[in-house]
């Protein structure tokens, strides 16, 4: 709903002026999206050019600097990514930060670090069982990858280091079955088994990065339906948003993702775990839409690895919700005492029913590679 506090509308406003856009200053709502940045659509009035008013509107974005401990570096790779795009491909809807006086495309100030894109009307969603919607998902993050393909992965800084990093991550949790500072390891050892059981396979993307066997391209590393804008009508995608994350990566770990939070039966911390599992026609049209478009370019290994890397992605975001279990849930934010152990157990229950799948996702795999390449 639109807000018309004097005081935030004037910190807006001030804001807005340094990022060199002209007023008058109308109005500014806040959306209550994501959990993790404070975001503000704000809105100024324009002359359409006939001497008629028209409304333009931005979003301004207050990051969280204790989720992001480097924004600068995050920024920075945020500009190189953006601007590529918007001179590679001008008629593309893109994502536009706008820069300071001083060239920045941030601005930090008492209030705290801060930046302002443009506003894009659109719809989204947090889930979808439309294989249309799901197709163009895949196509959405497809066209991601293809249109920074020419862009060296290396620019990029690591903001998150070793965010894919599965041995690592297997080796934190290791460490703290060790300590167990809560004594809760017991209650987890048949999660721990099966875990500790997978490791190689759920580490082989890990390993292969290592050896070289893959190549680094510029990665999302957070694939979610939510974070594609779809056309309000026809339900088109428009762009790619939430670039927190860009980073170099491997394709399998942007497709893994992909999968693991739209094509699992239930929500990820669903407390009936049991229930969990891989949709399979969900699978498939996410595949066809984002093998449409990146087929022609990916090499042999990375498409022999994509359904791999939905079961290490699953792997290791129960490794990850274990380990805080273990030591108290001290990162992921949780609702009651076991949320973190229905976390892992709803992975772990994905990542056994995507083994036993494993030839039909290859299959369909090899299948949308083939008609697309």
């Amino acid at each position: 709903m639109y807000n018309n506090d004097p005081v935030i509308a004037r910190k807006l406003q001030k804001i807005g002026e340094e990022f060199g856009i002209p007023g008058p200053f109308f109005t500014y709502e806040e959306i209550k999206m994501g959990n993790v940045n404070q975001t503000y659509k704000v809105s100024y009035i324009r002359d359409d050019g006939s001497g008629m008013a028209q409304i333009k509107s931005y979003l301004l974005q207050r990051i969280n600097t204790y989720a992001f401990e480097r924004p600068a570096e995050l920024m920075d790779n945020i500009d190189c990514v953006t601007e590529h795009i918007r001179r590679e491909y001008p008629h593309q809807i893109s994502l536009h930060f706008h820069h300071t006086k001083d060239g920045k495309n941030y601005l930090e100030d008492r209030d705290g670090f801060w930046r302002m894109s443009n506003y894009v009307p659109s719809v989204t969603f947090d889930s979808c069982d439309d294989p249309r919607v799901i197709r163009s998902t895949g196509e959405a993050f497809g066209d991601f990858q293809m249109m920074l393909s020419s862009f060296e992965a290396e620019r990029l800084y690591y903001t998150i280091p070793d965010f894919h990093n599965t041995r690592k991550r297997y080796q934190q949790l290791k460490a703290s079955i060790e300590k167990d500072p809560c004594g809760r390891v017991k209650e987890v050892e048949a999660e721990i088994e099966w875990l500790l059981s997978v490791e190689d396979e759920a580490c082989r993307l890990t390993d292969m990065e290592e050896s070289g066997e893959l190549p680094l391209r510029v990665t999302h590393n957070d694939t979610k339906i939510n974070n594609v804008l779809f056309d309000r009508v026809t339900h088109k995608p428009l762009v790619v948003i939430d670039l927190d994350t860009v980073m170099p990566g491997l394709v399998a770990h942007d497709f893994g993702d992909a999968v693991r939070f739209a094509a699992n039966f239930v929500e990820e911390d669903c407390p009936e775990f049991k229930k969990a599992g891989l949709d399979l026609n969900v699978f498939w049209a996410f595949t066809e839409g984002f093998l449409k478009k990146t087929a022609a370019q990916l090499t042999s290994n990375e498409v022999d690895t994509l359904a791999l890397g939905c079961f290490a992605l699953a792997c290791e975001l129960a490794t990850r919700f274990l380990n805080d279990y273990i030591k108290g849930d001290k990162y992921f934010k949780i609702k009651h005492a076991r949320h973190n152990l229905e976390r892992t157990r709803c992975q772990i229950a994905l990542a056994k029913d995507m083994m036993k799948k494993m030839n039909a996702m290859n299959a369909i795999v090899q299948e949308c590679a083939r008609r697309y390449k």
